[in-house]
């Protein structure tokens, strides 16, 4: 029986990965900050720790074979130090602890944003270099740890490989699509620039699936070793329509208004001025990272990671949508969503 561990486990993606690896009969083990009803019914074994802390890392690793490195904190906004110890410093001492503890796997759960440079991606592969600067601390502190899990490929008997599943969704989301429903309630949703722009996405079991389906091809003399792969649906969609199409199963009306790009770019540039100086508490409405998010073109091909361990999506996106469908007309009936 193989044995697993998966950092984050009890998160978004962390937690489809666990029931995946339960449904298939593996050995789980995870390392998460709290208590999650969910794990207790999959009978899993839980650490509750934090990656920042070397000792229980190392621990959480003794007697695994394959090691899912999904914990990380994301966001727009937020002090550098706190990006950098969680997503950097962190992975650093889940790879420390994969050689001490002689782990043989690890599949590192990585972001687009690593290689995002301001510019439109139009099915963009591999190739793509990482930037020479950031605008936002998540998508640098991703980078680096990204680039250290890959140098550590080959080390101590360890294979590593790293997946950057773009634009994660689905049922049990607490952070993006509970924004989008909570902005549109609001009156707050606004589209960036022409509209016409197409992003990739992931459908949330999709995404989980990739990082089983590379853990199992994954070895030392597997096309994989320190390798990187995007993930997400083979076809693009418009990012405004595909908004639209979620706000409509949720009963609300389309996203109306407008700003362009250059105007959200300069907003973004203000407000976090604003922020950093004033240090007012939460995060800018608008940031520049954000508005060249929304306003531009990001979608990937996933054609290396269909030729490398037969990436596909098990689930198509409109059975994807099916399914976040109850969500979608409760939070929209409901008061219950996360702080703008």
């Amino acid at each position: 029986m193989r044995h697993a561990l998966v950092t984050g486990g009890g998160g978004f993606l962390g937690l489809y990965i666990v029931e995946q690896l339960v449904a298939r009969g593996e050995k789980v083990r995870v390392l998460c900050r709290g208590t999650y009803p969910r794990l207790a019914e999959l009978n899993v074994e839980c650490v509750t720790g934090d990656v920042r802390n070397a000792d229980t890392v190392n621990r959480c690793c003794a007697g695994v074979d394959t090691v899912y490195h999904v914990a990380a904190v994301s966001g727009i906004w937020g002090p550098w130090q706190h990006y950098h110890g969680i997503n950097t410093a962190g992975t650093e001492n889940v790879l420390a602890a994969c050689r001490a503890q002689h782990v043989s796997k690890l599949v590192y759960t990585s972001s687009p944003s690593v290689i995002y440079d301001g510019r439109d991606h139009l099915n963009a592969n591999e190739s793509l270099g990482y930037p020479a600067r950031y605008l936002c601390h998540y998508p640098h502190s991703k980078a680096l740890a990204e680039q250290t899990v890959l140098a550590a490929n080959g080390t101590a008997g360890l294979s590593t490989v790293a997946l950057r599943p773009h634009l994660i969704w689905g049922p049990r989301d607490n952070h993006l699509i509970p924004r989008i429903i909570a902005r549109a309630k609001t009156g707050k949703l606004r589209r960036i620039g022409s509209g016409d722009n197409l992003i990739s996405m992931s459908y949330v079991e999709n995404a989980a699936h990739a990082h089983l389906c590379a853990a199992d091809r994954l070895a030392l003399d597997s096309p994989l070793a320190g390798q990187a792969y995007f993930i997400n649906e083979p076809e693009p969609v418009n990012l405004w329509s595909w908004l639209n199409e979620l706000l409509a199963v949720a009963g609300l009306p389309g996203v109306r208004k407008s700003i362009s790009a250059h105007a959200a770019y300069s907003a973004g540039a203000v407000l976090e001025a604003a922020y950093a100086l004033l240090r007012l508490p939460g995060e800018p409405p608008m940031t520049r990272f954000l508005a060249q998010q929304l306003s531009g073109s990001h979608y990937y091909d996933t054609s290396k990671a269909a030729r490398d361990f037969d990436y596909l999506p098990i689930v198509p996106v409109s059975e994807g949508l099916r399914r976040l469908e109850p969500e979608l007309k409760h939070l929209a009936q409901s008061g219950l969503h996360r702080p703008l």
